[in-house]
């Protein structure tokens, strides 16, 4: 891992540097960022101090769905992988047009992945201060690591389309057959409960540690196969986006987006009927349905920054998505809400309690885009 500035001539995969940069990228990350970074506390609070039927509504959106089903929150950690598989044909397939080899390239997505993986594992727990027993191994990076990792190696090794969609039809069918046709022991095959799932039997039988519910891991080893997935959807948008003029103009690649995105919404929750949208699982249909509501915002930001030239408005978010990883991982060492009390509350204390709930949120955000924006000022952006 390392800090490093715009400058650099060497592009991240999971964050990769200028090499065409389209600011939408940069800008949807940030927006994704946005709520993971507490973002979606603004609605909590609201629906709490105010109880109008419209932030009960968005405040219940702004949730994970207990296990089956699919809410706008569900869909924060799939765009992020996603937006992961985008960058791929930006940072990998331009330094494989300037002759840098296949096998160099796939020792640095190696090591990123792992990198990744390693830093899951202490962001979960820290450094050595868990026995084995009680450390928990899955992780949100861990996954981005791993699924990345492989979806950027079938990027490198099967430049031919045909061969990237037939990887990902494998794997999405695949996992739904391995899922409801393997019997787990005490459940038989094609449960998919909690305590039965094969996902869950299999993480069970062969992470160490402890898991993330006690019998089942979110972020386990088995359900990131149909993660791969994920992150190639992804990849098939960079690839679009990434191609010349001559074979598709913007507002063409604007229009395949909405229609891959629609398409993907319409296949996913049909086949939800016999293989249920559940995030916990990562279910092929989920696949489908995150992947589906990413490409109709990606199509949203392109169209509005990259088409249209409106972008004064996504700064705010692209300072934010350049410098995703630090915002992710910087709570951990730094008392953001600290910062956010001793800068703003004494002014807070002067409104009613409504108002200062409010206010500390908003304060809370503030202090941590200060942040990143001066990270971004002194062009420092840290790299995976």
């Amino acid at each position: 891992m390392q800090s490093t500035s715009t400058t650099a001539s060497e592009p991240a995969l999971a964050q990769p540097a200028p090499v065409r940069r389209l600011m939408s990228l940069d800008a949807l990350r940030g927006f994704d960022m946005f709520w993971i970074a507490g973002g979606e506390e603004i609605f909590h609070v609201l629906a709490k101090t105010t109880g109008w039927a419209w932030t009960l509504v968005l405040a219940d959106q702004f949730t994970h769905a207990e296990w089956n089903g699919f809410r706008a929150y569900d869909c924060i950690f799939p765009l992020f992988l996603f937006m992961a598989g985008v960058s791929t044909p930006f940072a990998v397939g331009s330094r494989l047009e300037r002759g840098v080899s296949k096998s160099e390239l796939a020792r640095k997505i190696i090591k990123r992945g792992l990198i990744l993986v390693l830093l899951g594992i202490i962001y979960n727990n820290g450094i050595l201060t868990k026995p084995i027993s009680d450390t928990r191994f899955p992780s949100v990076l861990g996954r981005i690591g791993l699924a990345g990792m492989f979806a950027q190696l079938i990027y490198l090794y099967f430049q031919n389309p045909k061969a990237q969609y037939t990887w990902f039809g494998a794997l999405l069918l695949g996992y739904w057959a391995l899922m409801m046709l393997i019997p787990v022991p005490g459940c038989g095959a094609g449960v998919l409960t909690l305590d039965c799932s094969l996902a869950g039997y299999v993480d069970r039988s062969i992470l160490p540690g402890r898991l993330y519910l006690k019998v089942h891991d979110p972020e386990g080893l088995f359900s990131t196969i149909p993660a791969i997935g994920t992150a190639l959807l992804g990849i098939f948008a960079g690839e679009l986006l990434r191609s010349d003029g001559r074979s598709a103009h913007r507002d063409q690649k604007t229009l395949w987006l909405v229609l891959g995105g629609v398409s993907c919404l319409i296949l996913g929750y049909s086949w939800g009927w016999i293989f249920p949208v559940n995030k916990n699982l990562w279910t092929s249909s989920f696949v489908l349905v995150a992947g589906g509501w990413s490409l109709l915002m990606l199509a949203l930001f392109y169209w509005v920054i990259d088409v249209k030239k409106i972008s004064g408005w996504a700064f705010f978010f692209t300072v934010i998505g350049m410098n995703s990883i630090l915002i992710y991982i910087a709570g951990e060492f730094i008392n953001f809400e600290y910062a956010a009390k001793f800068f703003f509350g004494g002014l807070l204390g002067f409104f009613s309690e409504p108002i200062r709930a409010i206010g500390a949120v908003l304060a809370f955000l503030a202090v941590k885009w200060a942040f990143v924006y001066f990270m971004y000022k002194k062009k420092v952006f840290l790299r995976v």
